[in-house]
This record gives C-alpha cells, sequence and structure tokens, in this order.
C-alpha cells in the first residue's frame, strides 16, 4: 500500500514539475509571435506618432514584430474594448491618455469592466494642455486671464476640442477649483476650435500642446499658461496656473501602457522592461518631445496608485458638473 501511495505521489509530483518547466518555458519564450499595439486614436494624431515610435523599439526589444492598429472612436471606447477582450498573454497592448480614466464616468454602460478589464503596464509620462488666446488678445499670462474671470464672471468664453476630452475637463477643473466661471464651447477636434480662435468666435481655447505649438511659435497665439503640475520643456517661459492664482490646481495628460486584465504577471514585468528601453531611444525620445511629454517611467503598481486617483478626481468633477459625452 505504502508503495503504491509513494508511486502516485511521486507520479503526481512528476506531473507538478513537468506543468511547472511547461509554464516557465512558455514565459521565457514570451512573447513568441508578433504583438499589436491599439491605439484609440485616429491615424496622424500625435498619441498615434508616439506609438509608432514606441512600436519600433518595442520589435528591437521584444525580437518580435509590433503592429500599431488604430480603432479610433466613442472617446477611446473602442479601442479599450478590442484590447479588453483579446486573449490575456501580453500579446495586444494599449497606448492611451488620462481618457482611460475620464470615459467611466462618461459613459456609465461600458462594454468591458473599467475596474478590471484593463491593468497598467507602465505609465509613460505626463504633458499639460495650454490656454491660447488670439495674438491681439489684452490677455497676456494665466494671471491676467484668472484676474478676468474675477471681475467678469461668465463673460469670457473658451474652446475645447469637445465634451468630455481632456481639454474640456481641465478648463472645467480650473473653474471648479478657483470658483470662477467662463462659457465652454465645444468643437469636433482641435482644428475647427483653433481657427474660430483666430477668427475671434470664442476668447481662448484650451488645447493640446501638439495641436497649438505650431501656432504659438508662428505668433499667431499666445500661450497664458499651462494645466500641468510642472512648467512645460516645450515652452518654459509660460508659467502653471498654480503658479498664477490657482495654487493646487494641477490636470496633467497622462500617457500610459496597458494590456488585458488576467496577463500573467512575468508578462508585464517584460513588457514594463521593454518599454523603458524602447523609450531611451533617440527617435521615441524626439516624438514625446513634441508631444510635451515629460517621461516618468513609472511601473505598474503606481501607474495603478495613478489611474484610480485620476478616476475619482474626474467622477467627481463629471458628476457635479453634469458633464456628457459628445
Amino acid at each position: 500500500m505504502q508503495r503504491r501511495l509513494l508511486g502516485r505521489w511521486t507520479a503526481a509530483a512528476g506531473l507538478t514539475a513537468s506543468g511547472l518547466c511547461t509554464a516557465a518555458r512558455a514565459q521565457r519564450g514570451f512573447p513568441n509571435r508578433p504583438l499589436r499595439l491599439v491605439v484609440p486614436f485616429p491615424a496622424g494624431g500625435g498619441t498615434d506618432v508616439l506609438a509608432r515610435a514606441l512600436g519600433e523599439g518595442l520589435s528591437r526589444e521584444l525580437g518580435q514584430p509590433v503592429i500599431v492598429d488604430n480603432k479610433a472612436g466613442a472617446g477611446t471606447v473602442i479601442g479599450n474594448d478590442a484590447v479588453a477582450k483579446s486573449a490575456p498573454d501580453g500579446h495586444t497592448l494599449l497606448l492611451t491618455t488620462s481618457a482611460i480614466a475620464i470615459v467611466p464616468s462618461l459613459y456609465p454602460k461600458l462594454p468591458y469592466a473599467a475596474e478590471t478589464a484593463l491593468v497598467p503596464v507602465l505609465l509613460l509620462g505626463v504633458a499639460p494642455n495650454v490656454a491660447v488666446v488670439r495674438a491681439e488678445s489684452p490677455l497676456r499670462s494665466a494671471s491676467d486671464l484668472l484676474q478676468r474671470l474675477r471681475s467678469e464672471p461668465g463673460r469670457l468664453s473658451y474652446a475645447s476640442a469637445g465634451n468630455g476630452t481632456t481639454t474640456h475637463l481641465a478648463a472645467e477643473l480650473l473653474k471648479s477649483s478657483t470658483g470662477l466661471s467662463m462659457t465652454h464651447v465645444p468643437y469636433r477636434g482641435a482644428t475647427p476650435a483653433i481657427t474660430d480662435l483666430l477668427a475671434g468666435q470664442v476668447d481662448l481655447m484650451f488645447g493640446t500642446l501638439p495641436s497649438v505649438a505650431p501656432f504659438i511659435k508662428s505668433g499667431k497665439v499666445r500661450a497664458l499658461g499651462v494645466t500641468g503640475a510642472k512648467r512645460s520643456p516645450l515652452f518654459p517661459d509660460v508659467p502653471t496656473f498654480a503658479e498664477s492664482g490657482a495654487p493646487g490646481y494641477s490636470a496633467d495628460v497622462l500617457y500610459g501602457v496597458f494590456v488585458t486584465g488576467g496577463t500573467p504577471a512575468s508578462a508585464i514585468e517584460r513588457l514594463g522592461a521593454a518599454v523603458r528601453k524602447a523609450s531611451r531611444a533617440e527617435g521615441f525620445q524626439r516624438r514625446a518631445e513634441a508631444e510635451g511629454l515629460v517621461l516618468t517611467l513609472d511601473g505598474a503598481a503606481e501607474a495603478l496608485r495613478i489611474q484610480r486617483a485620476e478616476e475619482a478626481k474626474w467622477r467627481q468633477l463629471i458628476k457635479a458638473n453634469g458633464i456628457i459625452a459628445e
């Protein structure tokens, strides 16, 4: 009897060891086929160009092709859903922005579980939005804007790239944190917003750095202030709103890489290490600088903590102001 039991235990142990060896070999073999990097924004935009530069670096680091797949629409929900429903094996990634922390409050019935369907690999970094006015505007700085809003509440109008975008929410957070008011004029993208700003249809605009940087450099618009916690290396002379009379205000745009919930920790660690190395490449550094992105390269645990804090911040603002998606 003891011999039979010992034989069974030895056989079971052998099977367990065999399974562990197989799992270990699978982990060592990751990735074993081409990877897909989903971008939930249209091709040609800043995030798309950043993703392509990152994809090149990841391909070198991981030894597999990385295919960038643009799945735009529904405020990034379409792209998010594609990754959320992919196999949890680390071969499908998502490069997105703060939108991932915003959409759960804008879209109450998401096709995926917002809390668990997507998990961070790494937080790439942060970039501010910026408030700009026409060159002939009497407003010269963020301090001027805040003073004008105090003396003439509700008088000024501001343009954004659309309801629920980071540019819209950055302005609404400024209003909320200061108790000041101005009228929102949403557009479908940055281009029509800039067009109407230059035509004098709106008083100012909150835009992403890449969308307004050429107009700042050409002198067609003037940058008043950036929405981030720190000044942007792109425009170091432009102050933050926090240092211009809105203490504590910060509305940075976060950029991060995510995978499907349930992806093995070993794959996430491998991907995180590869992203860090890829981010040091000259091509990626150049694209990050053009995007106004300041690299932080926070790991998965810290990225998740930051994501949850962002979700809470935007949930409170969206609910308090009755903001809805377009």
